[in-house]
């Protein structure tokens, strides 16, 4: 991975990072001063606590992809301890889908009158869901990629052992 592709999602991550931090901090500011008063046709209060949780998962997986790209650079990314990472953005994107049906579920009442958009929300849960189960493939494939770069230096330890 090259150095400008390195900085630039490094870049990435940070803005996306501090725009959630931000977000979270308005949310939280609505919440505990009360300023910003509901009036009743979407339950904002609930829509706040499931939006900051969803933020925090969003958070986690940045942290760990951040991590997952320092291991590229120094070359150590086909090693066990890319697993704990994988596994956490793993958990973190299929917690994001759940905190998403709790959102569609928040929302179903208000939209009775027109249940696609309700259809349409649940759809978008299962296909964050479907992300997760990328991942898992990939972090098969990591398993694999692992597997056999353990098999190729046992292999060439007893090629050394030989000459």
């Amino acid at each position: 991975m090259g150095k400008l592709t390195v900085r630039a999602l490094r870049a990435v991550l940070v803005m996306v990072l501090a725009g959630t931090v931000f977000v979270q901090a308005a949310l939280v500011w609505a919440l505990v001063s009360g300023s910003d008063p509901e009036d009743g046709s979407i339950p904002l209060t609930p829509l706040r606590v499931i939006t900051i949780l969803g933020m925090v998962s969003a958070q986690v997986a940045l942290v760990c992809v951040w991590r997952l790209v320092a291991m590229v650079r120094r070359g150590t990314v086909f090693s066990h301890a890319a697993f704990r990472y994988v596994d956490v953005v793993i958990g973190a994107i299929a917690s994001a889908a759940f905190v998403w049906f709790a959102v569609t579920a928040v929302n179903a009442p208000g939209q009775r009158d027109d249940p696609g958009v309700t259809v349409i929300m649940g759809g978008v849960g299962v296909a964050i869901l479907g992300v997760a189960l990328i991942v898992l493939v990939l972090r098969m494939l990591l398993a694999q990629a692992v597997a056999r770069d353990v098999q190729a230096a046992e292999m060439q330890a007893e090629l050394d052992e030989v000459i």
